[in-house]
């Protein structure tokens, strides 16, 4: 198994300004550059990487060696979101039809998405217009050799290692391409190398399945629960939108009177609190579980979406799209098996007799099943579910959540006409012990 480990936070000495401004020079037209070609392959084509440049830019003087860059970082960003834009369309076609089918509620709504904008000044360069060269004789680690939009005349930046780095580096080779990313504290290298990871898992070890959510992070199909977003997060959560809301009542007041700086209403410390303890859940998980498969649900994020704007805001402060993310990396770095599967109707599906129906949720935390009777809690049931779907081929090959809910039916029949089979093979205790 390869695994690609990265360096981060690495910072750029800004003691030579001269080249600090060529490279913001460099970075204004860049991300510019990028934007474009980010929305082009949105709208109008298809993404891809190798894409005949067709946008004119002062970086093109540079052989178009910078206008390949923007288009393999472009072409990666619309491929991401085309992807969750055709799960999320998708998931309201299936929506729609079950609510054809079977009206409950208030019928699905779709609103078109919004093409990306680049916020943040981010350029994942390559060796053919950012390389990395060990620097001899020097009190610095590293130079960095950047192209400018000057030919001929490119800047040498100085790059300088931790004692961390430099120890998470020894014997390692890094990787050609690396991440240079503008902050409000200057400019932040980030750096790569691959590794070998051998899988140690057996094909044959059990399966443990594993539910996420926003009340438990993690459920296992064994019961066990890791990490929550109640309690303490859920309480700064709620104090970080009040302040929030004083904040933007604040900006519209400032920006009336012609304030041009106005305050940010952005607070990126509760997220990096959820993912320390997503972080901490995941460790925990693999730690109780170091011999087993995991399953855990394909999840598609950014087509969930709620009616009122207060579970909106909780869902997003959930950080949910980063749990597979970090389950992927976690076994990863193990050398543990993990798959996502499907996990369509997974939390209404009855795991004894694979009956799907909304009513078998009474409650959110509650799966009690309205024909067999099975009780138990709707997180737990649906990590069994996950568990039994890893080696499930015909449910693999199901192309849509449709098809996945006639697999279901006919397996619950199946159920049925086994339970009456062996009604009729075992008659009730009480005929068996009268007399002949």
């Amino acid at each position: 198994m390869r695994l690609t480990r990265a360096v981060t936070h690495i910072r750029l000495c800004d003691a030579n300004h001269a080249k600090v401004e060529a490279l913001d020079a460099v970075a204004m037209d860049y991300q510019s550059l990028c934007q474009q070609y980010t929305t082009y392959f949105c709208t109008e084509a298809q993404p891809d990487k190798y894409a005949a440049p067709c946008f004119a830019s002062p970086l093109s003087q540079r052989w178009q060696r910078w206008q390949r860059v923007a288009i393999q970082q472009a072409a990666g960003m619309a491929h991401s979101w085309r992807s969750n834009y055709t799960a999320a369309y998708q998931d309201y076609l299936d929506l729609l039809a079950e609510y054809q089918e079977a009206p409950y509620g208030d019928p699905p709504a779709w609103k078109e998405w919004n093409t990306p904008v680049l916020n943040e000044t981010v350029i994942q360069a390559n060796a053919n217009v950012a390389l990395l060269q060990p620097a001899k004789d020097s009190s610095f680690d590293y130079w960095l050799r950047l192209s400018t939009l000057e030919p001929g005349q490119p800047v040498l930046l100085p790059v300088k290692l931790a004692a961390y780095h430099r120890q998470a580096l020894a014997g390692k080779t890094l990787n050609s391409s690396t991440t240079l990313t503008r902050k409000p504290t200057g400019w932040w290298l980030t750096l790569s190398y691959d590794e070998q990871v051998p899988v140690v898992t057996l094909h044959n070890a059990p399966v443990l399945g594993v539910d996420v959510g926003i009340a438990n992070f993690i459920t296992t199909s064994t019961g066990k629960q890791y990490g929550t977003f109640h309690g303490k997060l859920a309480a700064r959560h709620k104090r970080d939108r009040a302040k929030r809301r004083r904040k933007a009542k604040l900006r519209a007041c400032l920006k009336k009177k012609g304030v041009k700086r106005l305050p940010s209403t952005q607070n990126k410390k509760l997220a990096r609190h959820v993912r320390q303890e997503i972080n901490r859940a995941v460790n925990e998980l693999y730690a109780d579980h170091p011999e087993t498969q995991i399953a855990y649900e394909h999840l598609n994020i950014a087509g969930m979406k709620f009616k009122a704007r207060r579970m909106n805001a909780y869902l997003y402060a959930s950080n949910l799209a980063y749990l597979p993310e970090q389950l992927a990396w976690g076994a990863a770095k193990r050398g543990v098996r993990a798959r996502k599967v499907k996990s369509a109707y997974s939390s209404q599906e009855c795991h004894r007799c694979q009956f799907v129906a909304r009513q078998n949720r009474p409650t959110q935390q509650t799966f009690c099943c309205r024909v067999c009777g099975h009780t138990t809690h709707a997180d737990v049931n649906a990590a069994e579910n996950l568990a039994s779907r890893l080696h499930d081929h015909q449910l693999a090959a199901c192309t849509d959540r449709q098809a996945i809910k006639v697999l279901l039916a006919r397996r619950h029949q199946d159920w049925l006409q086994n339970q009456q089979r062996l009604a009729v093979v075992q008659p009730p205790a009480e005929l068996s012990r009268q007399p002949a």
